[in-house]
């Protein structure tokens, strides 16, 4: 079993991998603990930088878990479509965590917003230039 884990972890660059392990996460154990236990006080989804609570947020819910199980399989088997719409989700991460930054809180702009859509361009643009390795 750690065997075939090490081999299929390697037919792709570590960086890869790790947004890879990161959807498996989001599609298999966050986004059903989210979407089926979470009380309604809890409900929050957030779309392009702004904050949905409550059925608005619910409602949206299985679109986050599309798009994650869709990248779980698209990273998994490498599929052409991944390029470039993985990289079009990461970029819409950058913006929305810079619009969350901005729009959040008691009205000042939240640094750690800022930090983050910061670091998001990383595996953006590695995203981006990774045409080759998504083959149809």
């Amino acid at each position: 079993m750690v065997k075939k884990l090490k081999q299929e972890l390697n037919k792709r660059p570590w960086w890869l991998s790790l947004i890879w392990i990161f959807c498996i996460y989001m599609t298999f154990i966050y986004m059903p603990f989210d979407m089926f236990t979470k009380p309604y006080a809890s409900w929050e989804e957030v779309w392009f930088g702004y904050r949905l609570t409550g059925w608005p947020a619910k409602l949206t819910e299985p679109l986050h878990w599309l798009i994650y199980g869709a990248g779980s399989y698209g990273i998994w088997k490498m599929k052409a479509w991944m390029w470039p719409w993985g990289a079009v989700y990461c970029a819409q991460i950058v913006i929305a965590m810079l619009v969350y930054g901005l729009l959040e809180g008691d009205g000042t702009p939240s640094y750690l917003g800022v930090l983050v859509s910061a670091l998001f361009i990383i595996p953006t643009v590695a995203l981006w230039r990774a045409r080759p390795l998504f083959k149809a």
